[in-house]
């Protein structure tokens, strides 16, 4: 399809996971980026024992293996949120949130360019539908302070092009015919969705505008997930929902801050200690607090969610499975099964399907008139989400994408076309 290699890349800088995608004349898209991998984790640690700084896979490793640091994972949340304007600690010097995003991308860049062998200048970057739910101005801020962000990690021109739509171009690759084509892209903290129409023929043609007959999005995705997972099974273990001496329930703010991937390192601040020793003094059942203080001293949140983040995935594929949290604990843990993973996410599953709806809606298409729902994001794995979305189109048979790759590999094939 490409003559030439392109002079731009495709960047696909996820919640979870980022790909860098290169159209060239006979080779993989996506570009290897950690260990001959073609996604880097979008994670950074800080190590403050060794004064070194590591990124992707290569970093939870190290938070894992017990070095003095400071993690942070889902990145990409920030955009839209108050934080990114804020600071956090890192090896006793205070780090503008801003730059620690530009350091992830500026690191992204160079192990693109160590792969393609060339440096990138130029890029499309996905973006959800919306970073913000609802609130316009805010959504235009998060796409502007990601293109200020990425400006200053060395990207000299960049434009921006929906992750469904990424992820389309690259489905639209292997048709042989036209379909009407939901595109159901749900990463790690945006479920996006759009209509389009895709066929061969259409895919020849640079302006597609015609082709796009709706996209919607909501600010829901597989990190979200893990929250809900981890205040209905791990966190009632530490405390929440527990009673205070006088009858009533504990304050919960420090157990939703643990259970949030970007606001873990919050839990560790001063204002958190002393809100930590404010619940112990009022807790009935400081057995599970002393568990709760134990976490937060050996900074062990990222840890926590990670074991939260397995049992989720593992319920993907099973009807039960046990969470085993006996290294914060003796004999910690519990069962966990799909059915009540289903009652603790029913409330996200219901808000997405009806982001759905609300799109087959504005767009005037009938549930009969789609032909496939196109998953791709590694959210788009939780069953009950899946089956809810099928369930609003039963005639649209349901394929699968690289669950990680697909936008990504769609960005490159954006790229070469606006920059050749």
């Amino acid at each position: 399809m490409f003559a030439a290699p392109a002079r731009a890349c495709g960047v696909d800088f996820g919640t979870s996971n980022s790909t860098v995608g290169h159209a060239r004349p006979g080779a993989e898209t996506l570009l290897a980026l950690e260990g001959g991998r073609l996604s880097l984790p979008s994670a950074v640690f800080f190590n403050a024992d060794e004064g070194s700084t590591h990124f992707g896979r290569d970093a939870m490793a190290a938070y894992l293996d017990g070095y003095e640091g400071r993690l942070v994972r889902a990145l990409k949340s920030l955009l839209g949120s108050g934080l990114i304007d804020a600071h956090t600690e890192v090896a006793g010097r205070t780090l503008a949130f801003r730059e620690l995003l530009a350091t992830f991308i500026r690191e992204l860049k160079h192990r693109a360019e160590e792969a393609a062998g060339r440096p990138f200048d130029c890029a499309v970057f996905g973006r959800p539908v919306f970073f913000v739910d609802g609130k316009p101005e805010a959504d235009k801020l998060a796409e502007d302070t990601l293109a200020q962000i990425a400006r200053a990690a060395g990207f000299r021109e960049l434009s921006f092009q929906y992750e469904p739509i990424g992820a389309a171009l690259h489905y639209e690759r292997s048709l042989n015919r036209e379909e009407l084509v939901l595109i159901a892209d749900i990463g790690g903290g945006t479920a996006d969705f759009s209509l389009v129409r895709l066929s061969p023929e259409r895919a020849q043609s640079v302006e597609r505008r015609e082709d796009l007959l709706g996209n919607g999005g909501v600010h829901i995705g597989g990190t979200d997930f893990d929250r809900a997972l981890n205040l209905a099974s791990a966190m009632p273990l530490l405390g929440l929902g527990s009673r205070t001496a006088n009858g009533g329930v504990l304050p919960s703010q420090l157990f939703h801050l643990l259970a949030t991937w970007h606001t873990i390192p919050l839990a560790y601040s001063r204002t958190a200690a002393v809100d930590l020793q404010q619940i112990y003094r009022m807790s009935a059942e400081r057995d599970k607090l002393d568990r709760l203080s134990r976490l937060i001293n050996q900074r062990s949140g990222h840890w926590l969610a990670l074991q939260v983040e397995e049992a989720k995935i593992a319920l993907s594929g099973a009807d039960s499975t046990r969470l085993d949290l006996g290294e914060l604990w003796p004999e910690l843990g519990g069962e966990i099964t799909r059915e009540a993973f289903s009652d603790a996410t029913a409330e996200l599953v219901t808000r997405v399907a009806q982001t759905v709806s609300d799109l087959l809606a504005q767009a005037c298409i009938p549930a009969s008139a789609v032909d496939t729902i196109f998953f791709t994001g590694g959210g788009s794995g939780v069953p009950q989400l899946r089956a809810q979305i099928g369930a609003l189109l039963p005639e649209a048979r349901a394929c699968e994408g690289d669950l990680f790759g697909s936008i990504g590999a769609g960005l490159a094939v954006e790229a070469a076309r606006r920059y050749g």
